[in-house]
């Protein structure tokens, strides 16, 4: 059992280090600069802006476009690969308005490969003086999700495909960008003279904006209820606890930028009550049900408007609240509060005193310490009443009353005849 409360607690630490590894990605940059610092004037600046949409991005937009106008920098390129916005709508309007009227030519350009601009980000792409869309990328539109050609031929954008291939060659099409030929095989490419510099949110945003994604801001939230349940049931605060409460305000931030339901997050916390209740008595039963059901409904629940959990999320979090509710935590507990049952032999025949009424269960006092007692042979006894200790079974005593206990019928005997002849 202690290798068992071992592992689960070395595992419940595992992960907890594993996600904070991922939601604390360091921050840097391909440029020959600090990250996070726009580009000094006349050069062509580039921000990364991946994700969701969220107010910390908003503000690194924000910011890096004040500063690409103060310092007179040529343009300012969003480098996009996000599936929309959690933003209010008018703070996205205010965000749109922004880009649109900044005197810095501003581009969009959707890469990588494979990158894409979804719901709001395309109102992004659509607001840029210049846009392009790299190969295998996408955009959304209201009559569905489009190609590069296709955007292209419908004039969604400016450039698609080979002629924005790589951030480069978008580049050289953007207006005042100075750029070369050079030979490429049996073809010529044009690549920018212009000084290009590449920034990203620096660490403590990128932190935040990770954390507001929703896998991350689930599994942290039920991770951090999870690990402070945990640390409910051992001894002090350790550091499964310190873990647990940065998981949980982390993964609540993170609730609180999306669009979350505030039943759904009342559902996981009466899913952890109910758990810690049957946890305490060491065997599932019915708060069990009650909890895992809760559980489950409020993970499906959790977001709206248009965000959701992918099955693998939801898997990992409700199977591993359950493994770990229904298998680790009590075997912990048992671990953690059982005695040794060796060398107690010298409680049998004890006397002690029922503390409240023992019918079946309740605590009886023994040699001044309580106990956890059931009835012998179901012989209920009152609160107060004298007990003697007539069998130990595990951590529970076994306690009849002095007076009055059932008898097996193999102890029963058959009484002397008195004087008159008649039997007792």
């Amino acid at each position: 059992m202690r290798t068992l409360a071992r592992l689960f607690t070395g595992a419940l630490l595992l992960t907890s280090a594993a996600l904070l590894a991922l939601v604390a990605p360091a921050a840097g940059q391909d440029g020959d600069d600090d990250a996070g610092a726009p580009a000094a004037g006349g050069s062509v600046d580039v921000i990364e802006v991946t994700g969701l949409i969220d107010p910390v991005v908003a503000r690194f937009v924000t910011a890096a476009l004040d500063t690409a106008e103060e310092e007179g920098s040529v343009a300012l390129v969003l480098q996009l690969d996000s599936p929309g916005s959690v933003l209010a709508d008018d703070r996205f309007d205010e965000l749109i308005e922004r880009l649109s009227s900044s005197p810095v030519v501003v581009a969009a350009w959707v890469g990588p490969a494979g990158s894409q601009a979804g719901d709001e980000a395309a109102e992004l792409v659509a607001a840029a003086e210049l846009s392009g869309l790299a190969p295998e990328s996408r955009l959304d539109t209201p009559s569905g999700r489009v190609s590069p050609s296709v955007a292209l031929d419908r004039d969604l954008v400016d450039l698609a495909d080979l002629e924005a291939a790589t951030i480069g060659d978008f580049i050289v099409n953007i207006p005042g960008v100075e750029s070369r030929e050079i030979a490429d095989g049996d073809e010529t490419r044009r690549e920018p003279i212009t000084r290009t510099r590449f920034a990203q949110l620096p660490l403590a945003p990128q932190l935040l904006h990770t954390v507001a994604s929703p896998p991350v801001a689930y599994l942290l939230f039920v991770l951090g209820m999870a690990l402070i349940l945990f640390e409910l049931f051992t001894a002090g605060v350790g550091v499964a606890g310190v873990v647990g409460a940065g998981s949980l305000i982390l993964g609540a931030y993170g609730l609180a930028v999306l669009p979350t339901s505030p039943v759904a997050v009342a559902l996981l916390v009466v899913a952890m009550f109910g758990y810690g209740v049957d946890v305490q008595t060491g065997v599932p039963r019915a708060w069990t049900a009650i909890a895992t059901v809760s559980f489950v409904v409020g993970s499906l629940l959790l977001f709206g408007d248009g965000v959701s959990l992918s099955w693998i999320t939801l898997l990992v979090g409700v199977l591993g609240v359950g493994v770990a509710m229904l298998g680790g935590m009590p075997a912990m507990v048992r671990t953690r509060f059982s005695t040794p049952t060796i060398g107690r032999e010298w409680m049998l025949g004890e006397e002690g005193e029922a503390r409240g009424a023992v019918d079946p269960d309740g605590i009886v006092m023994v040699r001044d310490a309580p106990w956890r007692a059931r009835t012998n042979r179901a012989t209920p006894i009152a609160a107060g009443a004298p007990v003697r200790v007539a069998a130990i079974d595990g951590l529970v005593l076994e306690v009849e009353p002095l007076e009055g206990a059932a008898k097996d019928h193999r102890e029963r005997r058959t009484a002397p005849e008195d004087v008159g002849g008649n039997r007792s």
